[in-house]
């Protein structure tokens, strides 16, 4: 499913009405960012840690979806979105590091969007897919030498 334009701006407002909730001159706090879509009214909501919503949009586009991998689809709109507001994304008043994650309907991270570590700033997670494999077969390959 490729997102219209007005997905893209709806979205994109969203972003900017979180980015608003934690001005730069303000005290930083300790959250992270979740967002959730829900298929079934279209709506993506953000929420920081303790659960309080932060903003809700509907989406209308995601109303009635024509594939089912509408959540992927969610994923990379969002993705690409935050990366275009990357420099207002990091002068937000939350201590470091910080992340926007994806979560599904039962509040289970599904995808870590983007992640803020000082200096380190991660938007794709796919880099690190099965490293954990990687590092343990690299690790017993050593054992054996």
């Amino acid at each position: 499913m490729t997102a219209t334009q007005q997905t893209k701006k709806q979205i994109e407002r969203a972003i900017r009405k979180v980015i608003d909730k934690f001005p730069s001159n303000a005290e930083a706090v300790l959250t992270d960012i979740h967002l959730q879509v829900k298929p079934e009214s279209g709506e993506l909501l953000a929420y920081n840690d303790d659960m309080e919503e932060l903003t809700r949009i509907v989406v209308d586009q995601w109303l009635e979806p024509t594939e089912e991998n509408l959540y992927e689809a969610a994923e990379n709109t969002i993705k690409a979105i935050i990366k275009s507001l990357r420099v207002e994304v990091e002068k937000m008043s939350i201590l470091h590091p910080f992340s926007f994650v994806m979560m599904g309907e039962d509040g289970e991270t599904m995808a870590d969007i983007y992640i803020v570590d000082d200096d380190t700033i991660m938007i794709d997670t796919q880099l690190l897919k099965d490293f954990d494999k990687d590092l343990d077969a690299f690790l017993e390959q050593l054992m054996k030498e």
